[in-house]
């Protein structure tokens, strides 16, 4: 299988531009996604991921 995520950076910056989230955290919900979706994660699942990664970074 595939060893490597590419990001594409003009899609993510386009989106950051046009939303109020910050670059990490779109770029986090792109990683938690493309990887949960490489492992079969149901959306639900990587739902509760982003808000542990959101909770982790809140300190």
């Amino acid at each position: 299988g595939p060893n490597r995520i590419t990001l594409y950076r003009r899609a993510i910056l386009d989106y950051w531009a046009e939303n109020e989230e910050t670059l990490g955290d779109i770029v986090t919900h792109v990683l938690i996604h493309e990887i949960g979706h490489h492992f079969g994660l149901s959306d639900d699942d990587m739902e509760r991921i982003e808000e542990a990664a959101e909770q982790a970074a809140a300190g």
